[in-house]
C-alpha cells in the first residue's frame, strides 16, 4: 500500500494534489494512503478532500516526525508564500520556509522516506533577464525567493550527506480551482474574477505590463504524478510553467471577455521585489514526456465557474 504525505494539504496546490492522487485509478487500485499536514494558518480545512488522513500540525514542530513512519513519498508544499507578507516579516519567512523545510527533510530522513518532492519557486528568477529562463539561471531578490533558495541548498546537502532522493519543482504562476484569494494581496486571476463578479473594479499593481507565465494546476499535477513514477526526475529541478506568458492587462481583458463584463481597474503602486517578467524554459520537463495541456481560456473558464459556485454557497463573501 503506497503512502504519500503532503505538507500544506489544505492549500491551493496541496488540496488539488490530494484530490488528484485519491482519484487516480492506478493508485487507488494499490490502496493508496494519503496523509496531510497543515496548521491552517493559510490553508482552509474545507478544501481537504475526503479520504485524506489529516493532522493539524506545524511543519516546524517535531510532532510531525511519527507521521513520516512508513511513508513512501513526501510532497513538501507548506510555505509562507505571499511575497508582500514575506517582505514585511523576513524572520517568520525564514522560520517557516527554511527552518520548517529542514524539519520536514529531517523527518523524512529519519523515517527513510523513498523520495521528497519539494516546492521551489519561479521567484528565484526575479533578477534574471534571460527568457525563456532555464533552471541553471537563478537570481533571487525578495525575502521569499531567498528562503526558497536556502531550501534548495538544504536539499542538496541532505542529498550529498545522506543519499536522499529529491526533486525540486519551480512553480511559475499556478492557477485553477481553490486558488488562494484570502492572501493579503491575492493571486491576480482569482482577485480579478471575484471583483468583476461583484461588479467592483479590480486592482492592478503597477501599470499592468508585467508578464507572467501561467500554468494550470491540472498540468502541474500531471508532473507531480511523474515525480513518483519516473526515476529520471530524481536529483533534478524542473520548471513548471506553460512556456507562454501574458501581461496582467491581457489577463484582465480575457477575464472580462469570459465573464461578459468590463469594469475599469484601479491602478496602485507597484509591489516591491516582484519580477517584471517570468517565462519558463520547460524543455527539461518536456524531455520526460510531460507537456501543458490546459489552454488559458479553458482554464480561466473553469476557474470562473468554480468561483461562481463558491460565491453562491457563501464561501466567498
Amino acid at each position: 500500500m503506497p503512502t504519500i504525505l503532503i505538507t500544506g494539504v489544505a492549500g491551493f496546490i496541496g488540496s488539488n494534489l490530494a484530490e488528484r492522487l485519491l482519484n487516480d485509478l492506478r493508485l487507488r487500485a494499490r490502496n493508496l494512503r494519503v496523509i496531510g499536514i497543515d496548521n491552517l494558518s493559510y490553508g482552509v480545512k474545507e478544501q481537504i478532500p475526503e479520504g485524506v488522513e489529516f493532522y493539524q500540525l506545524d511543519i516546524r514542530s517535531k510532532e510531525i516526525y511519527p507521521l513520516f513512519e512508513g511513508v513512501d513519498y513526501v510532497f513538501h508544499l507548506a510555505a509562507k508564500n505571499c511575497i508582500s507578507d514575506c517582505q514585511a516579516d523576513p524572520v517568520e519567512t525564514a522560520d517557516i520556509n527554511v527552518v520548517g523545510t529542514v524539519n520536514v527533510f529531517e523527518a523524512a530522513r529519519r523515517a527513510k522516506v523513498k523520495k521528497v518532492i519539494y516546492a521551489e519557486s519561479s521567484a528565484m528568477y526575479e533578477g534574471i533577464t534571460i527568457f525563456p529562463t532555464p533552471e541553471t539561471e537563478v537570481k533571487p531578490k525578495s525575502f521569499y525567493a531567498v528562503s526558497k533558495m536556502a531550501a534548495m541548498y538544504f536539499a542538496e546537502a541532505y542529498k550529498l550527506f545522506y543519499g536522499m532522493r529529491f526533486t525540486g519543482l519551480r512553480y511559475f504562476n499556478v492557477y485553477g480551482p481553490r486558488q488562494d484569494y484570502r492572501r493579503t494581496i491575492p493571486p491576480v486571476m482569482s482577485a480579478f474574477i471575484i471583483k468583476l463578479l461583484k461588479n467592483e473594479p479590480p486592482i492592478i499593481y503597477g501599470d499592468g505590463t508585467k508578464r507572467r507565465d501561467f500554468i494550470h494546476v491540472d498540468d502541474v499535477n500531471d508532473f507531480h504524478i511523474l515525480c513518483i513514477e519516473d526515476e529520471r526526475t530524481d536529483g533534478k529541478v524542473f520548471n513548471l510553467g506553460s512556456g507562454v506568458n501574458y501581461s496582467i492587462l491581457e489577463i484582465y481583458y480575457l477575464i472580462c471577455e469570459l465573464i461578459g463584463r468590463e469594469i475599469p481597474p484601479i491602478f496602485k503602486d507597484d509591489l516591491p521585489g516582484e519580477a517584471q517578467e517570468t517565462l519558463a524554459d520547460i524543455s527539461e520537463a518536456k524531455s520526460l514526456g510531460w507537456k501543458p495541456k490546459v489552454d488559458i481560456k479553458t482554464g480561466l473558464a473553469g476557474m470562473i465557474e468554480y468561483i461562481k459556485n463558491e460565491m453562491k454557497l457563501g464561501r466567498i463573501p
